[in-house]
Order: structure tokens, then sequence, then C-alpha cells
């Protein structure tokens, strides 16, 4: 099924950002490498003028570990959309989604201006949910693991959810 791929691939920011709708201070992937169509390698780097680093904490500036697993979804999301056949079957106008946070275990704090490397595996658990599991390092050392899930959903279904709960 991968045979119109060929891996590895390596998406720089630009090319990252061309795929994904985050912008801002929670946008920070530098680049990421498909390593096939479920194995990704991604890089990531807070400054310390980011805004989320300024408020966590002042005087001690730590990444949130929050802001790591939003980071995995996205290098997920973005690998999954550009190396993964099985995506491009999906419906055009589908969005993935966090669908859940399923375990978390933070090793070590992680400081700006570091490079943070996603080790990332992914897994195709039903048509429309994907396990993402990565093993998250800062010069070799090992700072986080995560597992999370990420759901397909249409895009104007979501719409209308945010919409209606609006209301």
């Amino acid at each position: 099924m991968s045979a119109d791929y060929h891996y590895p691939m390596l998406l720089a920011r630009e090319d990252i950002a061309a795929i994904l709708p985050h912008r801002g201070a929670i946008f920070v992937c530098e680049q990421l490498c498909i390593e096939g169509p479920h194995q990704f390698h991604g890089t990531a780097r807070w400054p310390r003028d980011n805004a989320v680093i300024a408020g966590h904490f002042p005087g001690l500036p730590l990444v949130p570990g929050v802001m790591l697993i939003e980071s995995m979804a996205q290098f997920a999301g973005a690998g999954l959309l550009a190396g993964d056949p099985y995506v491009k079957t999906l419906p055009e106008d589908s969005i993935g989604v966090l669908a859940a946070v399923r375990n978390c275990w933070f090793k070590q704090p992680v400081q700006p201006d570091c490079a943070v490397d996603f080790f990332i595996q992914c897994r195709q658990v039903a048509p429309l949910l994907v396990q993402v599991n990565a093993q998250v390092k800062v010069a070799d050392a090992d700072v986080a693991k995560l597992e999370i899930a990420l759901a397909y959903a249409p895009r104007a279904q979501l719409v209308g959810q945010l919409e209606a709960d609006k209301a």
C-alpha cells in the first residue's frame, strides 16, 4: 500500500506548516522525518521568548508537559497526513483531533531553547482512530514517554458541534 511513497521523507518547518493549521506559540515543530507510514522522528524547540514559556514559570522557565503532548500530536498528524497511504483514503474534509491522552510519564524537566526529539510510532486501531506512542528525548536523555489517541472526523461535524456548544 506504500508503493507510491518513498521513505524517508524529510519535512522542514514550512512543509509541516503547509499541512497543519497550527500557528503562533503552540507551533514549535522544526522538522519531521517520516521514516515509514507509521514511524516518525520530529524535532521541536521552544524559544525562551515563547509566550507559553514566559508564564511557566517566571524565573524558572520550563516547557509545560502539555506542550510536549501537543507537539507529539502535531508531529503524528503531519506524519500521517504526508506519509500514510490509508489516511489519503479518508474523506477530504477529515480532520485529525486529539481524542485521548492515555499515558504520560515526565522523567525530566525540559528547558527552553533545547532541541527536543520525538520518536513516534503509530498504530491504526480502528478505521478512524490511531494510537500514538512516543519517546521524547533531549540530548539523548529520556524526558518523557507519551501515549495518545488521534481520531479523524469530518470538519463540518466538528464545526457544527462547536457552534451547537456556543448556543
